[in-house]
């Protein structure tokens, strides 16, 4: 450590300028800066029910619709002259949206008897009696107009980006009459970029003032406060050059890297400063202050970035291709923040002024005398010990995985209710699709297999209706029946006929997994259906996938660190003893999203890696803080609370304080995301600092 000392003091100058040229070429990287809301992107790359997903969407060249509802704001029918006029005019008015490849409606826009155009003026002039025929010939009534006729949906199909689409749509102008509820996939994927803009624009901000708030309490020094979080800082940066370089779209798991590097990356800052400050007060000579801080703190820096990192990278045990980039790239930004710590802050600090502590500080040393009392004692330990194991035996059992496409929105968002509204009304805001065996020399034969399907489906207490060309060849003219099946018609509902198929779409209520499995098990036995798939079924699986993301990722990043600590300590006590306090910090926070509710999903899957790669931290400090007063005879481990309890206490604050900004996110699980880290890095620093204590010999808590 000396001789690195010495060169980076001498150094320093190219150091810095090293630093500063990294990081300008981050910030050039900005303008390849893009984000992907698309959220059905996770699950089609990877798994077979994706997959098939995919392919049936690529087969007959659909996407999912935008689902428009209109309801009568004077609760009128819908089902008279004016209203289809009306209904009309929205239909037209989306279909001058730039995009737009087809809006299916209930006004229609042919005349039935003579094919000729039907405009909104046309439709206002029409008798009372010529409605019910009008909306009659329409195949899609049923699927179109609630049972009550307040309500009616149309269906937006793009023809380019349907994000873009939807993105739109609240530009148009409708009708005085209605009130619009706007649903479906892409207006789900709309909504969250708008989010992560906004996210990325403010949360970032929020949470770097309340870090330096908490390490200010803790350093006393103004400058020292900012320079502690100087690396998680360029760290980001560096990482969003990473992310940007490597053309990685930021989405909705990803784009909370930047905040894991921050308040995680600023641990390694923080405890140079805060050694570098007490040694300020023993020497002037900048070389010796970080040649000393280096001695103390140089080796748990490596550790626990290492540590940290490893906790991250567990997470590409999961199969989730989300789950695995967010781990890949927050390891990255937590290496680039531990690299900055080690190199260019100490580069920095020796071409800086930098005071004794003026005052005491304001956070952590009342804790820390607490600490020395309790840990004189093994009951405390003991007990703590007892009480984490058995609340984690309670509740683990409990957990459950989260198959609700809506996981990031809380209960009362606007976009949860229109999906609802939706639901209610038609049976579904992201409607199921599928396909029907089809031979085009037994068009009879292959048509009464998918209605017999159809009724097997409709039978079924979670389906609703299913819709296809056999279901509706009986109400649509014969040519119109014809041209669907050769190609020469497109129906409303887009492709519906390929070469050996029917596709159909499927609309559910109150479709849950019991009523997936019987789904499926129809979807087993039948001949005529091919498959079944949709949204749904693809959260379904994905829950499957993050429950085996959260148990392979947790042993991965469990087995990685107790390798790393054997390799570093050549000893079996010590690893043992730096793990204990962590295998306990895990059975609380587990135990803990059961206990609060918290359902596993994309992004909380990931909590338990991330907690032992953290968590582990803080034994390595203290482990590393015993050794070095060890040599100084009994009563070691009441100094090492002294030289490493502060930084540490003010570490686990900075952590859950600083993420505590997450509650400005409008996503929910952002807001899990802080209630978990607010209790496992209190359990993991507060076990660290009173569980090691417990297992060592009696003459490390001994008193003058």
């Amino acid at each position: 450590m000396q001789r690195i000392a010495t060169a980076l003091v001498t150094h320093s100058r190219q150091v810095l300028a090293l630093t500063a040229l990294i990081t300008v070429a981050s910030l050039l990287s900005f303008f390849w800066f893009e984000f992907n809301a698309d959220v059905s992107s996770f699950m089609t790359e990877g798994s077979a029910e994706g997959e098939e997903f995919a392919a049936l969407q690529d087969k007959y060249d659909t996407a999912d619709p935008i689902n428009i509802v209109l309801s009568s704001a004077d609760g009128e029918t819908l089902l008279s002259a004016d209203a289809l006029a009306d209904i009309a005019r929205a239909r037209d008015a989306l279909s001058d949206v730039d995009g737009v490849d087809l809006v299916t409606s209930l006004a229609p826009e042919t005349n039935p008897l003579t094919g000729g155009e039907l405009t909104p003026e046309m439709l206002e002039g029409l008798p009372a009696m010529a409605i019910p025929q009008l909306t009659g010939s329409n195949p899609f009534a049923d699927l179109l107009l609630s049972e009550d006729g307040v309500h009616t949906l149309l269906l937006v199909v793009a023809d380019g980006d349907p994000i873009q689409v939807a993105r739109t749509l609240d530009d148009v102008e409708f009708p005085e009459r209605f009130d619009v509820t706007i649903s479906g996939n892409p207006a789900m994927y709309a909504e969250v970029i708008d989010i992560l803009s906004l996210f990325l624009l403010f949360i970032p901000p929020v949470i770097i003032v309340l870090v330096l708030g908490t390490f200010y309490a803790n350093v006393g020094s103004r400058k020292l406060t900012a320079l502690s979080i100087f690396p998680a800082i360029v760290g980001t940066l560096w990482t969003f050059g990473a992310l940007n370089g490597t053309r990685t779209p930021i989405d909705v798991v990803v784009v909370i890297v930047p905040i894991f590097v921050i308040v995680m990356g600023s641990a390694y800052g923080l405890h140079f400063v805060t050694h570098y400050q007490d040694v300020a007060s023993e020497t002037d000579d900048p070389g010796e202050r970080v040649r000393s801080t280096l001695e103390q703190v140089g080796k748990p820096i490596i550790l626990t970035t290492i540590s940290t990192a490893i906790g991250f990278l567990s997470l590409y045990a999961a199969d989730v291709g989300p789950i695995r980039v967010m781990g890949l790239y927050a390891a990255t930004g937590i290496t680039f923040a531990g690299i900055i710590s080690f190199f260019t802050l100490p580069a920095l600090l020796s071409r800086l002024e930098v005071a004794p502590r003026a005052h005491p500080p304001r956070l952590g040393n009342a804790l820390v005398t607490g600490l020395q009392r309790i840990v004189r004692t093994r009951v405390p330990a003991i007990v703590t010990a007892v009480v984490l194991v058995a609340f984690a035996a309670v509740f683990i059992p409990q957990i459950e995985v989260d198959s609700d496409p809506l996981f990031m929105f809380p209960d009362d968002h606007p976009l949860r209710e229109a999906f609802g509204v939706t639901e209610e009304l038609f049976g579904g805001a992201t409607p199921l699709i599928g396909e029907f065996a089809f031979d085009h020399a037994d068009v009879d034969g292959s048509f009464a297999a998918a209605n017999e399907a159809t009724a097997e489906l409709e039978a079924l207490d979670s389906v609703r209706s299913v819709i296809s060309v056999a279901s509706l060849a009986n109400s649509l003219p014969a040519e119109m029946v014809e041209g669907a099946i050769d190609g020469s018609v497109e129906l409303p509902m887009g492709s519906m006929v390929s070469d050996d198929g029917l596709r159909f779409m499927l609309l559910t209520e109150g479709l849950d997994g019991e009523g997936l499995d019987e789904l499926q098990a129809l979807e087993e036995s039948s001949d005529a259906i091919v498959v079944v798939t949709g949204m749904t079924v693809l959260w379904d699986a994905m829950a499957d996938l993050v429950l085996s993301a959260q148990v392979w990722s947790v042993l991965a990043a469990l087995a990685l660190v107790a390798i790393m600590l054997f390799a570093t300590y050549r000893r079996v006590r010590p690893t043992l003893v730096a793990l204990v306090p962590l295998v306990l910090t895990i059975g609380a926070l587990l135990g803990f999203i059961a206990a609060s509710g918290i359902h596993l999903n994309l992004i909380t899957a990931v909590a338990s890696s991330i907690v032992i790669g953290v968590g582990i931290d803080y034994a390595i400090h203290f482990v590393a803080a015993i050794q070095h007063a060890e040599a100084d005879g009994p009563g070691y481990v009441l100094r090492a609370l002294r030289a490493a309890g502060r930084p540490i206490v003010a570490n686990a604050l900075g952590i859950a304080v600083g993420l505590t900004g997450l509650w400005l996110s409008p996503l929910q699980p952002h807001h899990d995301i802080s209630m978990i880290m607010w209790v496992s890095m209190i359990v993991a620093a507060f076990c660290a600092l009173v569980i090691i204590p417990a297992m060592l010999p009696r003459d490390a808590v001994a008193t003058d």
